[in-house]
């Protein structure tokens, strides 16, 4: 049998601490339940804005490479000034070229170099809290459709463009906002999205990785809950698959590559189903994101200069 008294000491030493260990371990919990969440918030904050400071802007221009172009500027419907590079044309269409996601109109210029040689004029086209526009909020397309329509305004006076030959290229988050005004604008005859996401709810897992560099578990669920309130969106509206069927009969022309980290892979599937015909799904697996023009540049320049001369140029 046991001594007398050997097992009551311990039992009242784990009485003692009981309590305050189960204490301390929630207020940890709940410490690091706030710390996660306050940076989920910042993080969100960080996302969504995109200080004039701060931007990444071109360090060429057309007229580097031997272009003739024109420095172009409109004002949005709610009074922000964008700054927009013009190459004009000489077969009567034109490209409207929409960059990604914090980047600048440079990013197009090897595009821009291929539809020129085609003889298509190129309007490459900035929106709000990018390149030297106004602005500083991003709103992945909830207000950018304003951006774009103000450029189609200003490329479809051009006497030298037919209004009835305008296309639209856009690249990741630009190829979802030329699908979305695509969608707004009858008169856009053609459009290419090059890796663009499907909708912001199919991509936030991968991008919160990629972008934030966050894991997506606990933050891509905390992070949309922070964007919908600084933005006062429901992220649901932004949406391509519910876009991209009203661009028939017009033609679509979609480009993922099965390695991108940047939105899912599983994006240019998406889209592809929920369009209606016309439409083409060029997939390379090992692709990474936006990558076909550099990667791949003569079949990008077969493909995409030869999906604009088929449909914007009369047969």
């Amino acid at each position: 049998m046991p001594e007398a008294g050997v097992g009551q000491p311990v039992s009242s030493g784990l009485r003692r601490w009981r309590g305050p260990l189960a204490a301390g371990l929630l207020a940890l919990i709940l410490f690091l339940s706030g710390a996660v969440v306050n940076l989920a918030r910042l993080r969100t904050h960080a996302m969504l804005t995109s200080p004039y400071g701060g931007r990444s802007l071109p360090d060429e221009t057309p007229a580097d490479r031997g272009l003739a172009y024109l420095e172009v500027t409109v004002t949005s419907a709610d009074g922000l000034r964008l700054v927009g590079w013009y190459l004009p044309a000489r077969n009567g269409a034109a490209v409207m070229m929409q960059h990604g996601y914090k980047s600048h109109r440079g990013e197009f210029l090897e595009e821009a170099e291929m539809l020129q040689r085609a003889g298509f004029g190129v309007l490459i086209t900035s929106v709000r809290a990018h390149d030297l526009s106004e602005g500083e909020t991003i709103t992945f397309g909830h207000l950018e459709w304003q951006d774009l329509d103000a450029w189609f305004g200003w490329l479809a006076e051009q006497p030298e463009v037919r209004p009835d030959r305008i296309g639209a290229l856009g690249n990741s988050m630009g190829g979802t906002l030329v699908l979305q005004y695509a969608s707004l604008n009858p008169e856009i005859r053609a459009v290419v999205a090059h890796s663009a996401f499907s909708s912001l709810d199919d991509t936030i897992s991968t991008s919160v990785q990629s972008l934030a560099g966050l894991p997506a578990f606990p933050f891509a669920p905390l992070m949309v809950f922070w964007g919908e309130r600084e933005l006062g969106i429901d992220s649901a509206e932004i949406d391509a698959k519910l876009w991209i069927g009203e661009i028939s009969p017009r033609p679509v022309l979609l480009l993922q590559g099965g390695r991108d980290r940047i939105v899912s892979v599983d994006s240019g599937r998406l889209l592809y189903e929920a369009a209606a015909q016309p439409k083409e799904l060029w997939f390379e697996p090992e692709l990474g994101h936006a990558s076909f023009d550099r990667q791949m540049p003569q079949a990008f320049e077969q493909r995409v200069v030869g999906f604009f001369e088929a449909h914007l140029l009369e047969k």
